[in-house]
């Protein structure tokens, strides 16, 4: 995939469960996912599913009258694309800025030490 779309809330809703689960997913399992939380209709799902297909997040392939799921790209990937993403839109790629706004926001101290302690590491 050359270029990662930023996915609306309910498709990505949808890919966190593929990527917690040992693909292939099926469709079933997803809406088993989702019963306890945000139950959507059969239709839906698979509506969501095609999308995420067509858009390149998933890959499809067929098992008798079932269609098993394949993500195509990490939630890893995903996340780096949507923390820059983010980071340029609000915060005009200042990463100063952004965590400033952390400092404001009420974080814990408790988050700011785990920060600081991945940045003196380099695991960010």
């Amino acid at each position: 995939m050359n270029e990662i779309k930023r996915l609306p809330e309910s498709e990505l809703e949808i890919m966190q469960i593929i990527w917690k689960e040992t693909p292939p997913v099926s469709r079933a399992a997803v809406e088993e996912a989702l019963e306890n939380t945000h139950p959507l209709a059969p239709t839906t799902i698979l509506t969501l599913l095609t999308r995420l297909c067509e858009k390149g997040f998933l890959s499809i392939e067929k098992e008798g009258r079932t269609n098993l799921y394949r993500p195509l790209i990490t939630e890893k990937e995903y996340l780096a694309l949507e923390s820059r993403s983010f980071l340029d839109r609000v915060f005009h790629g200042s990463v100063a800025g952004f965590a400033a706004a952390l400092c404001d926001s009420g974080v814990r101290k408790e988050d700011l030490e785990e920060l600081r302690e991945l940045l003196e590491k380099g695991g960010l």
